[in-house]
């Protein structure tokens, strides 16, 4: 009888013909059944009423119909908005339009001619804009700002009724824009112009322009000599000619 020794847990022997061993080893973790993997199965969904699978669908269709249609529909803006509008963005590049500040606000006062120095005067216009806005805001949107217009048409239009004064305002804003002032004018006078027209140098000032009025840089303030020629003591190539011709 042959003793077998040394073999491990999960082996076994072959006796061969030949009086041979053959020894085969086994993984026992492979020997163990592997737990089969759970099937990830959707639950069925619960029977819902199809009639209000129905009105849900067509209600949310309406909504979307809705939306698409105000959108398409929007209303243009009137020409006193727009006018708004200008005036609110100006000299601010964060502004939306929406809102207008006091500064704009008596500037558009005064570019549109409401303010007379008559019947309405800057102080009216500061009077009419605190009294509309609101306590905590510094600024009054297009609603307010036809409020604030109404409040002044009645002192500076007082022989009209209070819808033609309203109207005749409207037509002093409808379609101006700010005005803009402190752009620098160009000066003509005799002693400007006698520093500026560069054909009216003389002496060395006038040979550092071309007639064109350009500067000719280093070229009119130094005497630049020409050294091309064909040898080192020979300058100004091709003038041999003009100065012959200049010595007969």
């Amino acid at each position: 009888m042959v003793g077998i020794t040394g073999l491990s847990a999960g082996c076994w022997v072959n006796f061969l013909g030949s009086g041979a061993l053959q020894v085969h080893a086994t993984n026992m973790a492979d020997s163990k059944a592997k737990p089969a993997k759970a099937a990830n199965k959707t639950p069925p969904k619960s029977p819902g009423d199809p009639a209000k699978d129905k009105a849900a669908k067509r209600l949310s269709l309406e909504s979307e119909g809705a939306n698409e249609g105000a959108a398409a529909t929007a209303p243009e803006l009137s020409a006193l908005e727009e006018a708004f509008r200008r005036f609110a963005v100006h000299g601010d590049t964060r502004a939306t339009g929406k809102e207008m500040h006091g500064k704009n606000w008596s500037k558009l006062c005064k570019d549109c001619q409401v303010i007379d120095g008559k019947n309405v005067t800057i102080t009216d216009v500061d009077i009419v804009f605190s009294k509309i806005k609101g306590k905590s805001c510094r600024t009054i949107t297009f609603e307010q700002f036809k409020e604030a217009l109404e409040e002044l048409s009645k002192k500076r239009f007082k022989d009209k009724s209070s819808e033609e004064a309203i109207q005749e305002v409207h037509r002093l804003i409808e379609g101006k824009s700010p005005i803009i002032s402190g752009v620098t004018k160009a000066i003509s006078s005799p002693t400007v112009s006698r520093l500026t027209d560069t054909t009216k140098f003389t002496g060395s000032h006038k040979e550092r322009f071309d007639p064109s009025g350009r500067g000719k840089g280093k070229a009119g303030r130094v005497d630049l000599v020409d050294e091309s020629g064909y040898v080192p003591g020979y300058k100004h190539a091709g003038t041999y000619d003009q100065k012959v011709q200049g010595g007969k």
